[in-house]
């Protein structure tokens, strides 16, 4: 019986290196076949991560013997495409956020899985994270009381080019479905559906969300005050406000390594986690872990959280309001 658990990887950018490095990290796992839509790049990506199979296309990595579950990491625009190819070949998928585009492409991905009887997961990396689990535990535990208030930001400041997928609206770009997800998906974690959504929005040369901020009020009084930039870098913190104290995710928060607990009078508690990969291998094992269990999706993140988050991407879309 095959210990090894065999990924392919579908799309071969910056990100793809980043959790092709991570497979090489973790046992027993194996980075199996790469496809690319050049067969010369799919090579070369080959060569540098030892991957057994390179393919020039994405539709011939479907008949790569052995392939347990695929990567997806291509644009946004892909998304959904890609991960029905894979479904209907009954290959497991790992789709990089967001799901999808939008909410409809979203159901149309889900009902494959679903159709096809084969598992689907939402690559949102930092909801697997040590620090997000801890976080939970730390909540669940009332440490910090009931949650009234969660403010988070994700910011920081590429170099135009009207032709890369942050900047093209064509490959979904825009700085809500690339960074902005951290921010809701935080406010949906802890709060879940907001009662009513306000939004502004800066939108470039392009016509793409540059800039964009949020602010969610919740039936039981809470608020979300969220915030998303192409325009600066920011702090990228996060802070949980609860009635007894308060959790401060310091910057990059949705990629931490440490957070404090702040209480009444009393010092900060620091935690801190030493990862030994880029953190990719969270999301990697939690996919495993169920395929190996014959589950059809995560018990951590269910495909109706994904379906509720870009549905509340889609709801900020519809709510902001131009400047």
């Amino acid at each position: 019986m095959r210990t090894e658990f065999n990924w392919g990887i579908i799309g071969l950018g910056k990100i793809a290196h980043k959790f092709a490095e991570d497979l090489a990290r973790m046992p027993n796992t194996k980075l199996h076949a790469v496809a690319s839509r050049s067969l010369a790049k799919a090579e070369a990506f080959q060569q540098q991560y030892g991957a057994t199979h390179a393919y020039g296309s994405y539709e011939h990595i479907t008949s790569c013997p052995d392939l347990d579950a695929v990567y997806i990491a291509t644009p946004h625009s892909a998304h959904c495409a890609n991960t029905i190819l894979c479904l209907k070949h009954q290959i497991p998928v790992l789709c990089e956020k967001p799901l999808a585009l939008n909410s409809t492409e979203a159901q149309k991905m889900i009902a494959a899985a679903h159709e096809h009887h084969t598992f689907l997961m939402e690559a949102l990396w930092t909801r697997f994270l040590p620090t997000t689990q801890k976080i939970l535990e730390l909540i669940e535990a009332d440490t910090i009381g009931a949650i009234h208030t969660v403010k988070a930001d994700f910011g920081f400041k590429p170099i135009f080019d009207s032709s890369s997928r942050l900047f093209d609206p064509a490959l979904g770009g825009g700085a809500l479905l690339d960074i902005g997800i951290y921010p809701v998906f935080l406010a949906y974690l802890l709060l879940g559906t907001p009662k009513t959504i306000q939004a502004s929005v800066f939108k470039g040369a392009t016509g793409v969300d540059e800039e964009v901020g949020m602010l969610f009020q919740y039936a039981g009084g809470q608020m979300a005050h969220l915030h998303t930039s192409l325009r600066a870098k920011t702090k990228t913190e996060a802070f949980i406000y609860g009635e007894k104290g308060t959790i401060h995710l310091h910057g990059r928060w949705h990629e931490p390594t440490s957070f404090s607990l702040l209480l009444p009078e009393q010092r900060p508690e620091l935690f801190h986690f030493e990862w030994p990969t880029n953190g990719y291998s969270y999301e990697a094992q939690e996919v495993m872990q169920a395929v190996r269990n014959e589950q059809k999706e995560s018990k951590l993140w269910t495909l109706q959280q994904s379906l509720d988050l870009m549905q509340l991407l889609d709801d900020v879309k519809a709510s902001w309001v131009m400047e």
